[in-house]
């Protein structure tokens, strides 16, 4: 068995907490190999005496993936363990861990891992696509949400949403939350969103502040197809992030369209 492990540097500073699964892993007869989820400042000093390996490369010829972070690092990394088909455990490190099975001082139990004594849980993921004049711009994959929001303090935004090419409402506030019920008990949760069972399958809405008294959220089906157009947007722009991700600025009349991923994050 192969394992790769990736910790987030700036929560697991002195990478103790790697330190010690891969000697639990290890004494268990597992391979294991450390990759950084992401870059780090050049000033950052890294173990000496650790190989960090490519992600891409190690996660091709492994059976499984570690993440030790928060919700952050675990959404950061379970991208690219999706797309290979590859499960992910978290260990939490961090100060949110809905998304964690394990906390740092549970480091012990990842014996079981190692004789195959686990089961593995589906997340659905969303499918964001934003088109401009009928033109695809980019696409995105979501395991928590997609968020549409002003952008800019003292501003308000219209925004018209479809559902399967009906209307289904109209938002002028800060911005719509469409999230999966892995997403529930993030920023939609802040919002005012639904609680949803992480394991079921559908697409919830969570408008964010407003400014009606009949702007409600829903919860639809997973085949559901959504479409958000971005209206009046005062002097700036609209802006949307995919899982915390980039920022990209919308235009006025760009459209986003939110459907069921055909990719599943196994966690």
């Amino acid at each position: 068995m192969k394992v790769v492990m990736a910790p987030n540097p700036y929560r697991d500073r002195n990478f103790k907490y790697v330190y010690l699964a891969d000697k639990v892993l290890r004494d268990c007869g597992v391979e294991t190999k450390v990759c950084l989820p992401f870059g780090v400042d050049k000033s950052f000093d890294l173990p000496k005496d650790i190989q960090f390996c490519n992600l891409e490369q190690e996660l091709d010829t492994s059976d499984a993936l570690i993440c030790f972070g928060g919700d952050g690092t675990i959404l950061h990394s379970s991208k690219a363990a999706t797309f290979h088909g590859i499960p992910v455990l978290g260990v939490n490190i961090g100060t949110m861990g809905f998304m964690a099975e394990l906390e740092a001082t549970e480091l012990p139990l990842l014996k079981h891992l190692a004789a195959g004594n686990y089961t593995i849980e589906n997340r659905m993921m969303l499918n964001v696509e934003v088109f401009r004049d009928g033109h695809k711009l980019f696409s995105e994959t979501a395991l928590n949400d997609m968020v549409l929001n002003k952008g800019v303090i003292a501003r308000v935004i219209q925004l018209s949403l479809q559902c399967d090419g009906e209307d289904a409402g109209s938002y002028c506030g800060d911005g719509l939350i469409v999230c999966t019920p892995t997403g529930s008990t993030a920023y939609s949760l802040s919002a005012g969103g639904p609680i949803v069972d992480p394991r079921a399958e559908n697409i919830i809405v969570t408008p964010v502040c407003a400014h009606s008294f009949q702007a409600k959220g829903f919860v639809t089906d997973k085949d559901r197809t959504l479409h958000i157009r971005i209206g009046k947007t005062g002097k700036k722009n609209a802006i949307l992030s995919v899982d915390g991700g980039h920022a990209h600025r919308l235009c006025v009349g760009d459209e986003v369209q939110i459907t069921r991923s055909k990719y599943v994050t196994r966690l």
